[in-house]
């Protein structure tokens, strides 16, 4: 009974749900449907070697026009996957064995063939600077043009419109506490009216902040339903699933990456709750797969082509945060599923180059790769650990109330008529937002600045509402400020931050999953960085105020510098980060990269474990593998254990009562009953046996491999015709010297196809699946062919025993 097929109606795909006919495997063909794109050549193929999908339809057949000769040279298309399939690990990377083995015999042959193998060699270090490079560029781009379109919705620049507020301002002789008041920069209202203050000049620039916002949002999602479809979301739970094996065409083609990084533009300056981190791992991803075309290598084979994605994710975590070691980690414990030594080599390489690169572009003017980096002086003490502990709560339990209350929006939307209206959903939640950001000014701002001004530590020069200390001291030693009575300032600013934290909490669950390019790392980040300061502030004034009690008397004099609310808004942004996507040694090297703090990875390890318990203790899956779930994508997580005590048999097909399992016996049938079986089912492949009698297993063939080879035999052999013999063996079996000439297809033949008993415990079977990447393994019995387990089968099973729907295994 095969590898069973998923034909998808594309009008289905167009509306964002799919209508599937037949169920089963993790395999849906699109059979040769060209997805939204209208776009021939956007080799929306993770392969583009295929020569064409061949699509099988009843009674005819139109593939590819090229040919082999049948017993020696392999077909194109022959090896390559459909659209919505999964890829055969093993297959690949024996190929790959294979082709290395080739060179390194030729090599000694001649000093061309060496050569050859040299530049082989060298191949992967090229095409990782050659991503670092395109990645680093891209996000420097992203980043200074966002900067000038947040900027742009309060204001323009006289000097010249392309500069940002604070590139307006540098050339101005301004003093430093009125820096942002330049001549240069006019706000809308002094524009238009000649003045800045007032009520109608407040009225004018809600106005325009609301208009700009709605403008580029809505620009973003009309840009990706017209164009890219998928260059919405994230896209780090579909990375992760193409990681795993999964092939969705187009999904790394450069019409998404050209649109992805418009959009992300757009999107981010328009104020909407989201970030630019997680779509700038999809990008270098995009870019990873687009240079791939490049190496012959890499474009063949799909495990290959895998390894250098798993360095692009690294690439794009690393111009994201400016963290290049996290990048790394990032990739090895959150998105990849393979990744060998030498993958991990060429990561670190890769997410080097990128961070070179954004360094040499320098997007923000300060030398630093991120908007918010800060260094903090000061030690700090046992007994903080305590409050930092609690931030590591607060994470937790945010973290597990925002993926229940996002995924349960996100099934609404996928459910009701909500999804059918991408383009107004969008524009409600932009005016909503916008209206409740700009009172507000801790919302106003974007949130990359936000983050900055909480991150950052109060010093003698800072004009910020946060500082506004009363400053009753004589002395300062350097920079260093002993802890002082909160002003009026102060309170006020704790005040915007709490309506801050309440806005940004039930924004971003109806923001994240909406049709434009939406990261989650940065409002995560905001969320715990609010809750952090404002945890911070409340401990620095209690210490000022009480440090005789006990627990400060001991550390914390009157007059020192003992609290540094920065360094609990960086905990609880960590905290609150690690909730959400369920990170921690990742998470927390890209923090202590970000803040150059070293002496800070305690507090940081001790809330990002801290917030992971008490999520897990909630609810298991991260905001990702929530979101591939929901989506139905075939990804095996490798972190879960199976604990239940079922057997092969419980789980294969057929069943009891289901027909026999469809096979190809290897000299005794002809093309026409080859053809009819494939006509009949939509399985992806089928056993081969010796006989319908025996039942002794032979080998494996894909259902792709056997369309193309009939196909391209029938035109281009002489005497092929539907009596025809087919066989697999070595020789053609003895046969009437009267009957037609018989065609071999040994080579399209799997000879070592993975086999089970029947009464293999399913959690080995589950851990062959996941360590492997099988798409299909065969059940035997006393060496006789019993049935098939799918990847797609696994997968159902897992869904009924944790009493989940198993049909939403599909790709919705």
């Amino acid at each position: 009974m095969g590898l069973e097929a998923l034909a998808m109606d594309q009008k289905g795909y167009r509306r964002g749900s799919f209508q599937s006919s037949t169920s089963d495997e993790d395999m849906l063909e699109i059979a040769g449907a060209s997805l939204d794109f209208s776009m021939a050549d956007d080799d929306p193929p993770l392969d583009r070697e295929m020569g064409g999908f061949s699509s099988y339809n009843g009674g005819g057949m139109n593939g590819t026009s090229t040919m082999m000769d049948f017993l020696e040279e392999p077909l194109p298309g022959v090896g390559t996957y459909e659209d919505f399939n999964t890829i055969d690990w093993v297959r690949e990377k024996s190929r790959d064995r294979d082709r290395h083995r080739e060179i390194t015999s030729r090599s000694k042959e001649s000093t061309w063939a060496l050569i050859h193998s040299v530049s082989d060699a060298f191949s992967g270090w090229l095409l990782m600077l050659l991503i670092g490079l395109l990645a680093g560029s891209l996000a420097g781009l992203i980043d200074i043009s966002a900067h000038w379109m947040t900027d742009l919705k309060e204001g323009v620049c006289l000097a010249g419109f392309w500069f940002n507020h604070e590139h307006c301002c540098w050339k101005s002789n301004t003093t430093f506490t009125d820096r942002d008041k330049c001549p240069e920069w006019k706000s809308w209202s002094q524009l238009i009216l000649g003045h800045g203050e007032g009520a109608f000049a407040y009225i004018l620039n809600y106005f325009m902040y609301v208009i700009w916002a709605l403008l580029f949002s809505l620009l973003a999602v009309l840009l990706v339903k017209g164009f890219a479809p998928y260059a919405c979301g994230s896209g780090i739970p579909e990375i992760k699933t193409i990681l795993s094996g999964f092939i969705i065409r187009g999904y790394l083609g450069k019409w998404t990456l050209i649109i992805k990084t418009i959009t992300l533009v757009l999107a981010v300056s328009s104020g909407l709750s989201l970030g630019k981190e997680g779509p700038l791992v999809h990008v270098a991803c995009c870019c990873g797969n687009i240079l791939c075309h490049l190496f012959t290598k890499y474009r063949k084979n799909e495990a290959k082509r895998r390894e250098v994605l798993s360095a692009a994710a690294a690439a794009g975590v690393s111009v994201a945060f400016g963290a290049p070691i996290g990048g790394v980690l990032f990739s090895l414990e959150e998105v990849s599923y393979y990744f060998p030594l030498k993958t991990l080599w060429r990561s670190f390489f890769a997410a080097l180059v990128a961070a070179f690169t954004l360094r040499s572009i320098n997007p923000f003017g300060n030398s630093r790769l991120v908007l918010f980096y800060v260094e903090f002086h000061m030690p700090w003490h046992l007994l903080e650990l305590v409050p930092f502990i609690l931030l590591g709560i607060f994470g937790g339990l945010w973290g597990a109330f925002f993926i229940r209350s996002n995924i349960a929006w996100c099934r609404r939307r996928k459910t009701t008529k909500l999804g059918k209206y991408p383009v107004l959903e969008v524009f409600v939640v932009t005016a909503i937002t916008a209206i409740l950001a700009f009172p507000n000014e801790y919302t106003r701002m974007s949130t990359s600045e936000l983050i900055s001004e909480l991150f950052n530590d109060c010093g003698i020069l800072d004009s910020s509402k946060l500082c506004e200390y009363v400053n009753d001291f004589n002395s300062t030693k350097g920079d260093d400020l002993p802890d002082r009575a909160a002003g009026p300032g102060v309170y006020t600013a704790m005040w915007q931050l709490a309506l801050a934290l309440i806005m940004k909490v039930f924004i971003t669950i109806f923001t994240f999953g909406m049709k434009v390019p939406s990261g989650l790392f940065i409002p995560s980040m905001a969320v715990g960085a609010i809750a952090g300061r404002l945890l911070g502030v409340a401990m620095e004034q209690l210490a000022y105020y009480h440090h005789d009690w006990a627990i400060f008397s001991g550390w914390c004099s009157q007059g020192a510098d003992c609290i540094t609310p920065g360094l609990y808004a960086m905990v609880g942004a960590a905290a609150c980060l690690g909730g959400v996507t369920r990170m921690t040694v990742s998470l927390v090297v890209i923090m202590f990269e970000l803040t150059g703090g070293l002496e800070y990875i305690v507090p940081l390890m001790a809330a990002a474990m801290t917030s992971k318990w008490v999520a897990d203790a909630i609810g298991r899956e991260g905001i990702y593998d929530a979101h591939i779930r929901l989506n139905g994508y075939p990804f095996l997580e490798a972190k879960e254990e199976f604990s239940h005590k079922t057997l092969a048999m419980d789980v294969m097909r057929p069943r009891r009562n289901d027909p026999p399992l469809t096979v190809i016996t290897q000299d005794s049938m002809t093309v026409e009953d080859v053809e009819t079986i494939i006509n009949e089912t939509t399985y992806s492949g089928y056993p081969v046996v010796v006989s319908r009698e025996s039942q002794r297993l032979v080998g494996f063939v894909l259902r792709r491999d056997l369309i193309i080879s009939v196909e391209n035999a029938r035109k281009k052999q002489d005497g092929i015709v539907s009596t025809s013999i087919i066989y697999f063996t070595d020789h053609s079996p003895p046969l009437p010297p009267s009957s037609p000439s018989m065609l071999k297809l040994r080579s399209i033949l799997d000879l070592s196809p993975f086999t089970v008993t029947d009464q293999t415990p399913m959690e080995i079977v589950i851990d062959i699946f996941r360590k492997l990447g099988l798409r299909q393994c065969l059940v035997t019995h006393n060496g006789k062919l019993l049935g098939i387990i799918t990847k797609k089968d696994v997968l159902k099973h897992i869904a009924q025993l944790a009493n989940q729907d198993p049909d939403s295994i599909l790709f919705n």
